[in-house]
């Protein structure tokens, strides 16, 4: 089992000790020393022809770095804490960053701890990509095992430095309910790989793999949960000021929906927002989306699909549209399409209608109007 993970693990836990960023010591990681330009190296002869090829790889990463978190600044967030939101804030010393999932109680946030050692991830942590962007590079692993508590406070010193968006922190809250629920992934313990996993069978997410035997992660893990705990548990000015009051409910995994495969979806995307027809429309998409649910991507999918550059995807033209009529469920849609070898090609749009491709355009629309779930249905060229 690899367990060359960078940085490592006693870098990472001496950062919380002393209360300064995780950067390893030089000397100590074996990293050789490289002279500015303009300056006088004090490396032996031997090695000054290294020093020029280092420099050069070390320009590219420090470039994005700086181009990342300016491109956080230029965005300007607020401090309003709100879902999705990324802060960073202060513990002792140290910077944190926490995702916010929900407010549970007054003031009263739930979120997951948030780092930047991405060889650590387990099949638990999600990692943010390209798409989620601006958003402090330092904070973009986030630890869905980790779940904690805290309310804006002053010795925080909460910044916001990211958000995430409404299908991003869905997926998220998928992953954390497979942890909740210990689910076992077929996925081979590799500590240091990193893939895209399918999750709920609706999201695609960029993660680790699930933890093995004498894994170094767990204790990786361990050392995280105890700096959650431990920020969870700060007293704050509140609750001095008032230490009879009754105790607010801590941090815990999320209750295991009713409703099956389809409540999921909806809490996933929060009870509130379900309700507002805008929100529905992109819950809707994603499933389409993501998990082919109308006709697409087949049963027998990888586990773990490793990250490739994606490949523009052949235009499919619709001879179809429909609108469905409020209340019809997605099983409902789904029999009905495949009953006429409806393939969904695009849709929703603002107004609700799904492009639709049929084999047999006349069959399909006669099929479509005679059926209690439809709103409206037409040719492709026309909107019903």
């Amino acid at each position: 089992m690899n367990t060359e993970l960078w940085p490592p693990l006693s870098v990472i836990r001496n950062a919380f000790e002393t209360g300064h960023a995780a950067v390893p010591d030089a000397a100590a990681a074996g990293v050789a020393t490289v002279a500015m330009p303009g300056t006088t190296s004090q490396a032996t002869p031997q090695a000054a022809p290294a020093a020029a090829p280092v420099l050069q790889d070390l320009l590219l990463p420090l470039t994005e770095l700086a181009r990342r978190r300016e491109a956080v600044a230029q965005r300007g967030f607020t401090a309003r804490w709100a879902p999705g939101r990324l802060l960073s804030v202060l513990h002792e010393g140290r910077l944190l960053g926490v995702l916010l999932d929900r407010c549970i109680h007054g003031d009263l946030w739930q979120g997951w701890m948030a780092a930047g050692e991405a060889d650590w991830a387990s099949a638990f942590d999600v990692l943010l990509e390209p798409d989620d962007e601006p958003f402090e590079p330092a904070f973009g692993l986030i630890q869905a095992w980790n779940v904690l508590t805290l309310e804006p406070s002053p010795q925080l010193c909460a910044r916001v430095l990211g958000e995430v968006s409404a299908t991003r922190l869905a997926a998220i809250r998928a992953v954390h309910d497979e942890w909740a629920a210990q689910k076992v992934l077929p996925i081979a313990p590799e500590p240091g790989h990193i893939a895209l996993r399918t999750v709920g069978g609706v999201f695609s997410v960029l993660s680790g793999t699930p933890l093995g035997a004498r894994d170094p992660r767990a204790d990786y893990q361990a050392l995280y949960r105890t700096v959650g705990l431990q920020l969870g548990s700060a007293l704050t000015p509140s609750a001095k000021a008032a230490p009879a009051a009754p105790v607010p409910p801590r941090a815990r995994p999320q209750e295991r929906p009713e409703g099956g495969w389809w409540g999921s979806i909806r809490r996933w995307f929060g009870a509130d927002g379900w309700m507002r027809p805008a929100f529905a429309v992109l819950a809707l998409c994603v499933v389409v989306q993501n998990v082919g649910l109308l006709g697409g991507r087949g049963s027998e999918e990888d586990e773990v699909r490793f990250r490739n550059v994606p490949t523009a995807p052949a235009a499919a033209s619709a001879n179809l549209v429909v609108r469905w009529k409020d209340g019809v469920r997605v099983d409902e849609a789904d029999r009905l399409l495949r009953t006429m070898s409806a393939e969904v090609v695009g849709g929703p749009g603002t107004n609700g209608v799904w492009r639709l491709r049929v084999d047999d355009p006349v069959g399909g629309l006669t099929m479509l109007a005679a059926s209690p779930l439809v709103e409206s249905a037409g040719p492709a060229s026309e909107r019903p």
